[in-house]
């Protein structure tokens, strides 16, 4: 049976989210004790906390780009175990931080665990499936998946309320252990032995120039960046917003939840539809709505203070919503071609779009400081940036498109 054909398993879907869902839980259950921690190691300075954010996305990236050919070599399972290891133990560093440095650290640290996790998951999602039903799949992993984020910040509050912030670390800890028991006991190796590629630096080197052929890849992968970093603006902002300048400490939480619901929400229709539209389609139609809500916003508000949180919510909503169609699109465009490579093509883009994203989200965020405009401003030149890459490298659909 082709790839192509295969049914999708809820069990497969399940695990591959509850593998992805680490990074949602270890960012967003954290969120509502950022400025705890802050008193805890000697910082009140919001751009600081940003960073405790920020950083474990750098860790993503550069973890990545081993894992992923090390997955190649060494098959998928024993490198997620590795990662796994590494998260633990930098999760106990950042439990008894007393400096920002040292948190920041233990963030890098915990990033490049969990990158083991967020790459080899999507080269076994590669393995398994490709095409529409790959980006099929995608879309159900991150719609499953977000349910975390709707949770975590107010799961973390009440671990912080109760039992202080480094709780929540040890709960990241206590669901790691039990994922990884799960995916050891269930989840069979996907790579099969005749597709293992021996470790060497000439890997990198023959997978860059394998990803420079593929210029629709190069160009989704960067898109992919954008839209990230812009996100990321929100993500590490969004306590500071919130609590500071809306003087939302209490709801908080819920607000957050309530935009990780439009998210999941449009990922689960985009894992319906992709298959009667086509991915490419639906990514840029979500790429000129983003933008468009964006630049709205940006001409209503300009040089004003912060509307009400209800208009704030409103269009955030709709602009998350966008989101669902643009993530797992771009993500499954750019693996379209470089199936045969998936491990260091998983990891070679995921450093791209880090490398795109980061710088992105550390100027806009610090621009944050009064009023929420800087967010809107950044998010509408990433997504006209995005829009312009996209009709410019664009090629024909290679994509099967179900009828009725």
């Amino acid at each position: 049976m082709k790839k192509e054909s295969a049914k999708p398993n809820f069990e497969f879907i399940a695990l591959m989210a509850s593998l992805m869902s680490i990074v949602a839980l270890s960012i967003d259950a954290l969120l509502p004790a950022l400025s705890d921690i802050g008193i805890a190691i000697n910082t009140l300075d919001s751009t600081d906390h940003q960073l405790l954010i920020t950083m474990i996305f750098l860790g993503l990236g550069v973890g990545q780009l081993f894992f992923g050919p090390l997955s190649d070599s060494f098959g998928r399972k024993p490198i997620i175990y590795i990662g796994f290891f590494i998260f633990i133990v930098s999760s106990f560093i950042c439990v008894f931080a007393n400096s920002l440095e040292v948190m920041i650290i233990g963030r890098i640290l915990q990033g490049i665990g969990l990158s083991a996790a967020r790459t080899i998951s999507i080269s076994i999602i590669r393995d398994t499936y490709e095409g529409n039903y790959m980006a099929k799949v995608m879309s159900f992993v991150t719609a499953f998946f977000i349910l975390v984020p709707v949770i975590a910040p107010a799961f973390g509050k009440i671990i912080l309320e109760h039992m202080g912030w480094q709780a929540i670390f040890y709960m990241q800890v206590f669901f790691a252990l039990i994922v990884g028991t799960w995916f050891w006991r269930r989840q069979k190796e996907t790579l099969h032995p005749e597709y293992k590629v021996k470790f060497t630096s000439r890997v990198f080197i023959s997978g860059v120039k394998e990803l420079v052929k593929h210029k629709e890849t190069l160009a989704c992968t960067t898109i992919s960046g954008l839209i990230t970093g812009a996100f990321l603006v929100y993500l590490s902002s969004a306590q500071h917003v919130f609590e500071d300048q809306y003087n939302l400490k209490e709801t908080f939480p819920y607000l957050f939840a309530a935009l990780a619901v439009s998210i999941g929400t449009s990922t689960f229709l985009n894992g319906t539809l992709v298959l009667r539209f086509g991915m490419r389609k639906l990514a840029f139609i979500a790429l000129i709505t983003f933008t468009s809500l964006s630049l709205m916003y940006v001409a209503l508000f300009w040089g004003s203070a912060n509307p009400s949180v209800l208009v704030l919510m409103i269009f955030l909503s709709l602009i998350f919503f966008c989101l669902g169609f643009i993530w797992g699109n771009m993500r499954s465009i750019a693996m379209e071609p470089i199936g045969h490579i998936a491990g260091i093509g998983a990891a070679i883009t995921g450093f791209i779009s880090t490398l795109v994203s980061i710088p992105i989200a550390t100027y806009i965020g610090s621009y944050i400081t009064i009023t929420v405009l800087p967010l809107f401003v950044g998010l509408s030149l990433c997504g006209i940036t995005a829009i312009v890459i996209f009709l410019l490298f664009r090629q024909g659909p290679s994509e099967i498109v179900v009828e009725g």
